[in-house]
């Protein structure tokens, strides 16, 4: 062991002897990433499944024609059909790990405790993880590419080969221009998302919404940190996003509205303590089962962006 304070040559060192080493009875905390999911994701169906069935059955709202009328005209009624569009509940996470009798007796603090904790929250990363890294791809083909618009196609939201770059110049347009994709699917303005890796958190810390009289905010995000809301988008940072290296590194950000992708839990267990049949011990498990889907991809859109 190393010796804390340094001593003096011939002088005796009385570490380790008279002077023993202390445990710290407060835990070193795990940073955990923030998780967005449960934000950006609409649960209405969740109650449905909670006791039973792998699918659901989402009924869509039909398209009701619109025509033109004249006096005495004879109505021609239509029959609308109702679509479906099915949740899976065919995905799964869990975690386990085992107590020593041992162990536990002789240990001086709750490390069950600790560590359970410890696996609810990366539960909730993988989960975050999993779910970011596939909606991207399910967006409208309208709300995304290098000429997203469903009206206009005159949007540059990057491919792969040209990631839109952004800087803290860009960064306020390309809010803007998502917004504009939006606009032209006729989303919805309340409940608006867009999910951003941490540097373009920054970067909108460094553009003119620094100025507070320019965010309408009496505080500047300089000065508390909040990024908020910005052209009617709830702006959320994230470090679980997807990314890759496309010459740069790139980062698949999804935006959109609450009711564009569905998530459905139906079963969480927590276990423990049980007795292992095999050693004097317990065991503790816990079991995330779950489900997502872009089921109105309309209300999606992907933008795929590089730090420039």
């Amino acid at each position: 062991m190393a010796v804390v304070y340094p001593v003096a040559p011939g002088f005796p060192n009385s570490s380790g002897v008279m002077i023993p080493a202390i445990w710290s009875g407060k835990i070193l905390r795990n940073l955990y990433a923030a998780t967005v999911v449960a934000a950006i994701s609409q649960v209405d169906y969740e109650g449905e499944i909670k006791g039973q069935g792998d699918t659901v059955h989402i009924r869509t709202t039909p398209v009701i024609s619109i025509s033109n009328h004249v006096k005495g005209q004879k109505l021609v009624y239509e029959a609308p059909e109702v679509s479906l569009v099915d949740l899976l509940i065919d995905k799964g996470k869990s975690w386990s790990f085992i107590s020593d009798d041992v162990d536990r007796n002789q240990a001086d603090y709750n490390y069950v405790s600790n560590w359970t904790a410890d696996a609810a929250e990366r539960l909730k990363i993988a989960i975050d993880t999993d779910v970011l890294a596939a909606m991207y791809s399910q967006a409208h083909a309208s709300n995304k590419g290098s000429t997203a618009g469903a009206v206009s196609g005159n949007v540059n939201l990057g491919v792969s080969g040209a990631p839109l770059s952004i800087d803290k110049t860009t960064v306020l347009d390309f809010i803007i221009d998502a917004g504009q994709v939006l606009d032209e699917q006729s989303v919805a303005e309340s409940g608006r998302y867009l999910v951003i890796p941490a540097w373009a958190a920054a970067m909108i810390k460094k553009s003119d919404l620094k100025d507070a009289s320019l965010s309408g905010d009496g505080t500047s995000v300089m000065r508390n940190g909040r990024i908020g809301m910005i052209d009617r988008f709830e702006i959320y940072a994230s470090n679980l996003l997807h990314y890759q290296t496309d010459t740069v590194k790139t980062f698949d950000c999804p935006f959109g509205q609450k009711i564009g992708l569905t998530f459905a839990t139906q079963l969480v267990e927590n276990e423990g303590p049980m007795r292992s049949p095999d050693f004097f011990g317990d065991l503790y498990r816990g079991l995330n089962v779950y489900g997502h889907k872009v089921v109105k991809s309309e209300a999606v859109g992907w933008a795929y962006i590089t730090k420039g």
